[in-house]
């Protein structure tokens, strides 16, 4: 017998013993434990105007099937906004951080593209478009600088790490990720990875959280897929998608009511794991002074 092969027969029943199948008990759980352990799902307001209205839940009352507008998002949920360069992704999570913050919550904002203090002066522009006053409520907003530190930025377990040490100091509610796809640049091939575990560690603490990630300017425009693939619609709980169309058209002139040369900037809810959603494609539009508003659902009539 070579050397070799009575090696590695004296090897195999170590290596059998070594990855035997274990019975997890722990993760199983019957119905009524799981719910026992679950959060009462309520909406939360985002500050998008249009937008809290479509999101509703069903309940039976009577042995009737009634729908309640949830008035914002679910609470806990992880979504994903996507859409290419210059749809209002930031402008939307500016807007809901500014909404909580306002409102006497903490919320953590993870800026992976931009310095912190250009994010701070941004959030101070967009609390002065909703009419707020950022002096009164500036600190409830707690910025984690991904874009100036690498070392949280390319290292993920430092980047959660520091999340729940701000989460556990500033007891925080609500976390933004500006953007996600920022922390897997050129190594997309892990990002389904990268996600899940962010994913994971928001459910954990019980973060209701927005992930901004960016399309290629290659893919379908109303299209949940981020670079990435879908690792991130198909990991969070819901997506929102946004996108801009050129009218170039007479086709898309009259579908959208608009001119040839007009911008059309679109809206739709990419499915919602924790309640009910609107499921049209709506108009939306950013203001002058840098606000998103979800309008009307677009009508072929």
């Amino acid at each position: 017998m070579t050397d070799y092969k009575k090696y590695h027969e004296e090897e195999q029943p170590y290596q059998e013993e070594q990855f035997r199948p274990e019975v997890v008990k722990e993760a199983i759980f019957v119905g009524s434990e799981a719910l026992a352990k679950a959060p009462k799902i309520y909406g939360v307001p985002t500050g998008i105007e249009g937008l809290d209205d479509l999101f509703f839940i069903v309940e039976v009352e009577n042995g009737k099937i009634v729908k309640k507008n949830l008035g914002g998002i679910p609470a806990y949920s992880v979504f994903n906004i996507t859409g290419v360069s210059d749809t209002g992704k930031s402008l939307m999570v500016e807007q809901f951080a500014v909404k909580q913050a306002s409102e006497g919550h903490r919320v953590a904002f993870i800026t992976v593209e931009t310095p912190a203090n250009f994010v701070a002066a941004s959030l101070k522009l967009r609390a002065a478009a909703m009419g707020l006053e950022f002096e009164k409520f500036e600190d409830n907003i707690v910025l984690i600088d991904a874009a100036s530190n690498t070392k949280i930025r390319e290292n993920l377990p430092d980047l959660l790490a520091t999340l729940a040490y701000a989460i556990k100091t500033y007891k925080i509610k609500f976390t933004v990720i500006d953007s996600v796809t920022g922390l897997f640049e050129n190594k997309e091939s892990i990002a389904r990875g990268i996600v899940r575990r962010i994913f994971n560690f928001l459910k954990k603490w019980y973060q209701t959280a927005l992930l901004v990630s960016q399309k290629r300017s290659g893919h379908e425009e109303l299209t949940a897929e981020a670079a990435g693939g879908y690792a991130v619609g198909h990991i969070v709980d819901g997506t929102m998608v946004l996108a801009k169309e050129i009218i170039d058209t007479t086709y898309k002139a009259k579908l959208y009511k608009k001119e040839v040369g007009d911008l059309v900037r679109l809206f739709r809810i990419d499915g919602c794991r924790m309640s009910g959603h609107d499921t049209k494609t709506h108009f939306m539009e950013i203001t002058e002074t840098g606000l998103v508003r979800i309008l009307d659902p677009i009508s072929k009539e």
